[in-house]
């Protein structure tokens, strides 16, 4: 079969990478790619905008396209699954129904309220004084969120008062204009990305993002700066916990609100010392980069994982299939990133970290001839497996400065928080 990727991310580039190891598919699309999509064998790049509906669905009949499935936030909250649907194109993602659940915050917040799904106190403001007033008779650490999609940047955790106010300030001059400030959790952050049909759902294999820039956690957020996969802190009486009060809580919620939700239900959650979790946020769509390191673990055909989730077949499939062992991606970004970062610079050492055994999935890259450049804040997500934590993270860490590009900035401390645990 032919599959048509919308997105071009390192997630993007995972998701081509692991549908052409099903037998059942002889050719990707993407839409409209990267420079490691490029370079694909058996994969075609289309300079189709994620956003330019007709050209993704006229994609679809020139390629004969079986099914689409769509990698980024913005089409699917655009409704680009809605558009290809009326068009009988089958999509892996969920319609604009559903994706307002990562589109808009305090929706998912309403929505948890009414699911009884576990999650932090908070506000939502649409003026910049109420929030204000909110946070003054909360205190601080207290977090600030813009209410709509923000590349992941939109998150801003204030450890004083004044910094909770300026966060207002700020993120109300950058035009979000409803807010919600919430309380700060105590504890670490898990990844839980489930896969659904409307009826059932299924989550895969817990990981741990890191999302600010500065090791130990410290800086600004980014859209996430290394993951490691699975992680123990989600124990199998957690995973049980979050699979009733969280995935089939809030799946049961949106059915009752006549939402048809098929594909990804990522929800990112905060486990306290004692085990007590609360979810965080919902996500519409697969995690990036907890992507890149879960699916090297998975070795069901993932294709044959999607197809269900469209038609309605995941609770007649058999359990998930994965491969033993750990998945570390450290992220390699441009000097300057999540600020102002420049593009164009030569990237070298692929073949060499590939050679210790890493697969390399592009992020900002595009292909000019045969130079490979960067063309993003987060350029590079370099992963590698092991039998265990440790042996992944040692072979991670032996192939990422294989990689060059002048300015590449990486974190050299992915996973420290199960080193200190």
């Amino acid at each position: 079969m032919n599959v048509l990727v919308v997105g071009n991310g390192g997630r993007e580039h995972a998701i081509a990478w692991k549908l052409l190891q099903s037998p059942n598919v002889e050719k990707i699309v993407c839409t409209p790619g990267n420079g490691g999509t490029a370079l694909l064998e058996n994969c075609q790049n289309l300079p189709i905008a994620v956003d330019d509906f007709a050209g993704i669905a006229q994609a679809c009949r020139d390629h004969h396209i079986d099914f689409v499935a769509v990698g980024p936030e913005v089409p699917l909250s655009l409704g680009l699954a809605d558009f290809l649907n009326e068009q009988n194109i089958p999509v892996f993602g969920p319609q604009k129904d559903g994706a307002i659940i990562e589109a808009s915050k305090a929706w998912a917040k309403e929505l948890m309220i009414e699911a009884g799904v576990p999650t932090a106190a908070s506000g939502t403001f649409t003026d910049p004084q109420a929030a204000k007033d909110y946070i003054e008779s909360q205190g601080a650490p207290i977090v600030v969120k813009a209410d709509s999609l923000a590349a992941g940047k939109g998150v801003i955790v204030a450890e004083t008062l004044e910094e909770a106010l300026n966060a207002v300030d700020r993120l109300w001059a950058e035009g979000y204009k409803t807010l919600v400030v919430e309380e700060f959790l105590v504890g670490q952050e898990v990844s839980v990305l489930a896969l659904t049909d409307g009826k059932t759902i299924r989550p895969l294999l817990p990981s741990q993002d890191h999302k600010q820039i500065g090791e130990g956690d410290t800086g600004e957020n980014t859209g996430g700066m290394g993951v490691y996969a699975p992680t123990p802190i989600a124990t199998p009486e957690i995973m049980a916990q979050v699979q009733t009060d969280v995935l089939e809580a809030t799946l049961k919620t949106l059915q009752k609100r006549g939402i048809d939700y098929r594909g990804i239900l990522y929800a990112g959650l905060m486990v306290s010392p004692s085990g007590v979790v609360k979810v965080l946020e919902f996500n519409c769509r697969f995690g990036d980069p907890e992507t890149q390191a879960i699916l090297p673990l998975l070795e069901t055909p993932l294709d044959e994982l999607m197809l269900a989730c469209i038609n309605q077949t995941l609770a007649t499939l058999p359990p998930l299939k994965w491969y033993a062992g750990s998945a570390v991606c450290v992220v390699a970004a441009s000097a300057g990133y999540p600020g102002t970062y420049e593009k164009g610079k030569v990237i070298t050492g692929l073949q060499e970290a590939e050679a210790l055994g890493a697969t390399v999935f592009h992020a900002g890259t595009k292909l000019e001839g045969d130079t490979l450049l960067t063309d993003g804040g987060r350029v590079l997500g370099i992963v590698c497996r092991g039998e265990n934590f440790d042996r992944a993270i040692a072979n991670v860490y032996q192939a990422v400065p294989q990689v060059q590009f002048p300015g590449m900035y990486y974190r050299r401390d992915i996973g420290h928080r199960l080193k200190k645990a």
